[in-house]
């Protein structure tokens, strides 16, 4: 076998960085499908004593983690340095401080070992963490369900990111931590919530935000103050509502909207797929509907494992592959941006 073939039979071996928020995270993905290892290290017991993550707080403990998780990530996988072929970086969106460690760190690494860098939406890489599990099939309709983004997207083609739909106000993940949070839940008040919810014999009754009938927007502040109205109403007559049956009430009222747009997508644009990514799609009552609907309409849904919902390097990994095969690398004067346009993002 000579050099160039050589070459070409050389797995892609990728080192990605993942510090958009509050976990500090590296991993190494081979071919864009294969974990050779994802390190992720939560800073949860730190912020839930304020309450929600804590931007300065954040960026200082990706600082503290940030070495000693990329040695463990290439320890883990068994690949030496030299045998990189790249590395990948969040870029955004998310809390600029924290992005900027993981793009400092990554951009480090490329400069010492010679390798290209890869600029990655971290939005792309939820979706794609699903390519570490299953084949994806286009075109597809993809649901986005996390903390700071709630999106209807159709994808035509490989990165062909067309939004259809987006929240107008509180994404859902936000929506269930305040709901949680009113209900005494500790943080991150999602999952409690989902566990709460399945525990109710009934549901207290909530309205649904449909908006337009046409609309493939969502709305959930107004789900979120009706359980704040329910539960001063109740207090003020000296009443006690039953915890269970206000989850139950708010994730049916969540859930239906969800899926309901999410299943009119599909069929609108001929999709042969539901793609379910972001922290969000680790919920399971969202999981539970949409796999009855996606199994009426004889349609595949498509959800990461659990720890590949929330947010981890080996996601940014499989999205960073797109572009490594397209050869599209970043200049080392790359910039960290809060706010990045998903449809625009493999153009860049």
């Amino acid at each position: 076998m000579n050099q160039q073939q050589d070459q070409e039979h050389r797995p892609c071996y990728i080192l990605a960085v993942e510090t958009s928020c509050d976990e500090t995270s590296v991993a190494i993905i081979e071919d864009g499908r294969i974990i050779r290892s994802n390190v992720i290290s939560s800073q949860i017991d730190i912020h839930k004593q304020y309450g929600g993550v804590v931007p300065e707080v954040a960026s200082r403990k990706h600082v503290e983690s940030i070495t000693w998780i990329i040695e463990q990530a290439i320890q883990e996988a068994g690949v030496a340095p030299e045998d990189l072929s790249a590395v990948a970086v969040t870029q955004g969106p998310g809390l600029v401080g924290s992005l900027l460690v993981g793009m400092i760190a990554g951009k480090a690494l490329a400069f010492s070992l010679q390798l290209p860098l890869i600029a990655v939406h971290h939005i792309a890489g939820h979706i794609y963490a699903n390519t570490l599990v299953h084949d994806m099939e286009y075109p597809l309709v993809c649901l986005v369900v996390s903390g700071g983004h709630t999106e209807l997207i159709v994808m035509e083609a490989p990165g062909d990111f067309h939004i259809i739909g987006r929240t107008r106000d509180d994404a859902v993940g936000e929506a269930y931590d305040k709901v949680a949070r009113a209900l005494g839940l500790p943080y991150p008040g999602g999952p409690y919530l989902d566990k709460l919810a399945q525990q109710a014999s009934s549901a207290l009754p909530l309205p649904r935000a449909w908006l337009e009938p046409d609309s493939y927007d969502f709305s959930f502040s107004g789900i979120k103050s009706a359980v704040l109205a329910a539960l001063n109403q109740a207090k003020m007559k000296g009443l006690v509502l039953d915890p269970a049956h206000v989850a139950r009430g708010f994730q049916e009222s969540v859930c239906d909207v969800l899926t309901e747009k999410a299943m009119r997508a599909v069929k609108e644009y001929g999709a042969k797929q539901l793609v379910l990514a972001g922290g969000v799609a680790a919920n399971q009552g969202l999981r539970e509907r949409l796999e009855a609907r996606c199994a009426e309409a004889g349609i595949p849904l498509l959800a990461p494992s659990l720890i590949l919902c929330t947010d981890n390097a080996a996601m940014i990994g499989a999205a960073a592959y797109l572009k490594w095969q397209r050869q599209q690398f970043a200049s080392l004067d790359l910039k960290a941006e809060p706010i990045l346009p998903l449809e625009e993002w493999l153009k860049l």
